[in-house]
């Protein structure tokens, strides 16, 4: 009796695994067989003109690069410095226990409670408007949690005996930190930052409060510059619009190249998580 329960449990578990993987093939390939006509050089070059008569997505791809980079630059920093004080200077207390159900608090907001946010606050209050900067800020605030958490983890599965050794000999905590902690950890910290790059890449709706739907490509070195302060839709904005007007070659066009980008980003994701364990 017992092993029938067995073999009918294994069932069931192989079973949700096998549809799991189905719905991911069956998606996949019904993008790409909507949308994999759609791609070639032209399309991933050219922005849609009207008078021109071409139909691309260059202004979007590069708005979703502005954004992953500023995104990037503001909260890394700040999402690393956040988890060594949490991880390494903190006291153990109620200061530290109000900053974790903070984190854990913003991971679970909404997206379009940022994007509204981030539309007043960023957007009028400090004046930026719609622009890639407003986005970029707003896209910061959801994934601090996100690269907090990752880098917390990380520097925990450090043997405290790294710790006490480089003490004990005599470093400074902050030397300590600097050239035994966040080497050893930066595996784990890169996979967290590679994990918001996937978020950042993904979100729409706190964007379409915050970037516009802006798609033009600069006109001259300076525009590249100055770019930031203008409206800057990012690919999955241009898909949301794509659909709305029944464009739906483009959309699933768009879809596709979101597949190839989140697909890479989980395989650098694995390739890091392989070596940390090699490692290890």
């Amino acid at each position: 009796m017992r092993k029938q329960k067995d073999a009918i449990l294994m069932f069931l578990i192989y079973l949700a695994a096998a549809i799991s993987v189905l719905l991911l093939i069956g998606i996949i390939i019904y993008v790409f067989i909507k949308g994999f006509h759609v791609i070639n050089w032209n399309f991933l070059t050219q922005v849609k003109s009207t008078l021109k008569g071409t139909n691309g997505i260059a202004g979007n791809i590069l708005n979703t690069i502005y954004i992953v980079v500023i995104t990037l630059l503001i909260s890394t920093p700040i999402g690393i410095g956040s988890a060594i004080y949490l991880n390494e200077y903190a006291k153990q207390g109620i200061f530290v226990r109000i900053v974790e159900f903070t984190t854990q608090t913003l991971s679970g907001i909404p997206s379009i409670l940022f994007g509204l946010f981030g539309m007043i606050f960023f957007g009028t209050v400090l004046g930026f408007g719609y622009s890639i900067l407003t986005g970029a800020l707003t896209l910061t605030l959801m994934i601090l949690p996100l690269i907090i958490g990752n880098t917390r983890e990380a520097l925990k599965t450090v043997p405290d005996s790294y710790r006490h050794g480089a003490i004990g000999i005599g470093a400074t905590k902050w030397y300590m930190i600097r050239t035994i902690l966040l080497p050893s950890a930066m595996p784990g910290i890169i996979t967290g930052v590679i994990l918001a790059i996937g978020r950042i890449v993904g979100e729409s709706a706190a964007l379409l409060f915050t970037a516009g739907s802006g798609f033009l490509l600069p006109n001259s070195a300076k525009a590249y510059l100055t770019k930031i302060m203008e409206s800057g839709g990012t690919l999955t904005i241009e898909l949301y619009l794509s659909m709305s007007k029944a464009d739906y070659d483009v959309a699933f066009g768009i879809a596709v190249v979101l597949l190839i980008i989140v697909f890479i980003i989980n395989s650098l994701t694995k390739i890091v998580v392989r070596n940390r364990v090699k490692t290890d």
